[in-house]
């Protein structure tokens, strides 16, 4: 099981009948406080692609892509969706959007190279969302305006699932609060990432961890970063402080999109170059799509926030290894 701190006397409030209707009233409000918010219309996504243009998520650059052959697709490989983040971009381009107009979808994925623990499974789903903005509007003030929206929706979220679960009693502060990964080592330069990021989620209940996938001043990564989709020096996760399990816990990873500047930049400091001739790339480059913002906001995870539970398994059906179905039996978790 994790190395996550898991409730030693643990009694889930919703039994597995109400939680799964309480995970259908959950996702239909937020979806409607995110579209609103945003301004963000609903679309069909693919969970499956072509493998080699250039579209698929490469996320840390080590995981394992699932792909297979189809019997009426011959001489190319069909990849499995790790993320939709470069598709997105290239969908507002199709439909013609304008700027501060984008889209949202319900994202499936399956990352076999996933460490099954109580937050992580082999299918991830999430809320995925692009918007256009201009270049000009390619700022940390854009950035933070755009978080500050979400976490009102989460907000709204939490006191909406209250009103019909009085013992889903809210936690979360009124604001969020915005640091960068260099302002985190420097206060705790003996800390490990993760570490920094619980003392400060336990600090404000709510943050935004800044510029993420570049070295830091010790030379060290906070975490790894795709170099061909966030720009580093615009993104940044959503991270709530769990009462329940006592960590940091992230919901969202979010950022503006690499421009041409940004683009090569990250490929040359990733040993990425080689991408350039991909078909998203020489897009990017030859600035053929519009300049955008976007993120995936996790739905199992915010479902397991929101409704107090221990594990991801509470809140959506997977597949788990012998050890963790005989823990949670343990523990008194209910898996779907």
């Amino acid at each position: 099981m994790p190395e996550l701190s898991m409730p030693n006397k643990y009694k889930t409030i919703l039994d597995i009948m109400h939680t799964d209707i309480a995970i259908n009233e959950m996702k239909d409000h937020f979806e409607e406080g995110l579209s609103n918010a945003l301004n963000l219309i609903k679309v069909s996504a693919p969970f499956v692609l072509h493998e080699g243009n250039g579209i698929n998520d490469n996320l840390n650059g080590v995981e394992r892509i699932l792909t297979f052959d189809a019997l009426d697709i011959k001489n190319k490989h069909i990849e499995v969706v790790q993320s939709l983040a470069k598709w997105k971009r290239i969908t507002l381009s199709r439909y013609g959007l304008a700027c501060d107009e984008g889209i949202y979808t319900n994202m499936n994925a399956i990352r076999r190279d996933e460490k099954l623990d109580n937050l992580h499974s082999l299918f991830v789903d999430q809320w995925d969302w692009e918007k256009v903005i201009t270049k000009e509007q390619r700022n940390v003030d854009t950035l933070i305006s755009e978080v500050k929206k979400i976490y009102s929706a989460i907000k709204s979220t939490e006191r909406y699932m209250f009103e019909f679960h009085h013992l889903l009693t809210p936690v979360l502060p009124e604001d969020i609060h915005f640091i960068t990964t260099q302002e985190l080592e420097d206060l705790y330069p003996d800390l490990t990432p993760k570490e920094r990021e619980n003392v400060t989620a336990k600090k404000y209940g709510a943050i935004f961890i800044m510029k993420i996938g570049g070295a830091l001043h010790s030379g060290e990564k906070h975490d790894g970063r795709s170099p061909d989709y966030d720009d580093w020096d615009l993104n940044g996760d959503i991270v709530l402080w769990n009462p329940l399990l006592e960590c940091a816990f992230e919901v969202s990873s979010m950022g503006i999109r690499v421009d041409e500047k940004s683009l090569l930049k990250q490929l040359r400091l990733s040993k990425n170059e080689n991408r350039k001739v991909l078909n998203y790339h020489k897009a990017v480059l030859e600035g053929k799509l519009p300049y955008s913002i976007g993120g995936g906001i996790g739905q199992s995870r915010l479902c397991m926030f929101l409704l107090k539970k221990a594990h991801i398994g509470e809140v959506q059906v997977s597949v788990w290894n012998d050890q963790i179905i005989e823990e949670c039996e343990k523990r008194n978790i209910i898996l779907l």
